[in-house]
Parts: C-alpha cells; sequence; structure tokens
C-alpha cells in the first residue's frame, strides 16, 4: 500500500475542519497526523508483540520485559523464535499467564500461516479485526491501534479509547460528556478520515 504524501494528510485536514469547525485550532497547532505516511520501524508481527506486553502495566516496565523477551528470542521478535518458547521462559522474561497464552496463540497463529502477516495488510480492516481478535487477549481496542499506527488505515473510529473521548469532549464542550456509545454514531460525519479525527482528538486531550 503506497504511503501518503504530506500533501495528501494535509488535504484531509482540511476536509476535517471543513467537517466540523471544532477541529480547526487544534489542527492548525497539533502536527500533522502521521497515518500512512510514515512507516513503522517494526515488523507487523511485533508490533502486536508490544502491544500484548505493554496492556495495562507502566511504559518502563513493558519496555524491560520486551527486552527481555528480545534478548531471549535471539534479538528478533519472530513467530518461530516465540514458538520455541516455554511457558516458563516467558515468565521469566516477566511476562504473566495471560499474556503468556495471548503471545503463544499470536506466534502459533503466525507460524502456523494461520495468520499472514504478508498478506494481512492488504486484508479489510473487517477481516483483520476478525482475525485478530481471534486471538485471547487481542481485543478490539488493541487492533484498532494496529490498523492505525502500523497499517496506517484512515478510517478507524476508536470510540473504545478514553483519551480519544476525552479530546472530542475538549473540542466541543456544549456537548454531555461522551461515552463510547454516544460517540460512535457522532464519527460517521468523519467517515474516510475518522483516523485523522482520531489523532486530533487525542491531540486536544
Amino acid at each position: 500500500m503506497p504511503r501518503l504524501t504530506i500533501a495528501h494528510m494535509n488535504e484531509l485536514a482540511t476536509e476535517l475542519v471543513a467537517r466540523d469547525s471544532a477541529f480547526t485550532a487544534i489542527v492548525e497547532t497539533a502536527e500533522l497526523c502521521p497515518f500512512g505516511r510514515v512507516k513503522p520501524d517494526t515488523t507487523h508481527f511485533e508490533s502486536l508483540v508490544r502491544a500484548v506486553i505493554s496492556q495495562q502495566i507502566s511504559t518502563a516496565a513493558a519496555r524491560t520485559i520486551r527486552g527481555r523477551l528480545t534478548d531471549a528470542a535471539g534479538g528478533e521478535l519472530t513467530p518461530s523464535a516465540l514458538v520455541s518458547f516455554s511457558a516458563e521462559d516467558m515468565q521469566a522474561c516477566g511476562l504473566y499467564k495471560a499474556k503468556v497464552r495471548s503471545l503463544s496463540e499470536l506466534a502459533a497463529a503466525a507460524h502456523c500461516g494461520e495468520i499472514d502477516f504478508v498478506r494481512i495488510a492488504r486484508e479489510p480492516d473487517d477481516v483483520i479485526v476478525k482475525q485478530l481478535t481471534s486471538i485471547f487477549g487481542i481485543g478490539r481496542w488493541t487492533v484498532e491501534m494496529f490498523l492505525m499506527f502500523q497499517l496506517g488505515r484512515i478510517d478507524i473510529w476508536p470510540t473504545g479509547d478514553l483519551a480519544v473521548r476525552r479530546g472530542w469532549d475538549v473540542l466541543h464542550p456544549q456537548h454531555a460528556p461522551s461515552t463510547e456509545r454516544s460517540l460512535k454514531p457522532l464519527g460517521e460525519r468523519f467517515t474516510g478520515l475518522r483516523s485523522v479525527a482520531a489523532w486530533y482528538c487525542w491531540r486536544a486531550s
């Protein structure tokens, strides 16, 4: 999938403001949305491994565990490396049982080809969500972050993200505080660039 240009993203940001003027100030002051423009520095598989490791722990703790796991894997987090690990091996790196199960299932699915991380980038959003949420411990929010930050998809509306809702409320103070349910239909006006709207909600939060 070709990367988006700065000019294209500026057009999307301008379109966002045209659809909702509440985004005017944040679009003018915040950095340009990176989705689809900035090439990720990890493989698709590794990005999901990192996401699982980072769930519900501090950034520093996640970095430490990831470093231990990477070292144990010989310097690279690949499906073939992780499927060779026992539960005890992963726990020794600092992972709890639930995350061990998640990473073991993810690695096994990738290793046997059940989830093809080469092909997955060409699949529609809903297909990717269905495939990845079939893995224990990988929920919709994690897949939505993967779709935006890793695959550069620009039409994702992650209403389950608290910071997105907080940012929306900052930009729309005249409305009642948003909930996951109430925010979902409000994203319809941004169809085609909902990830861009989410990005600026984050910046505003």
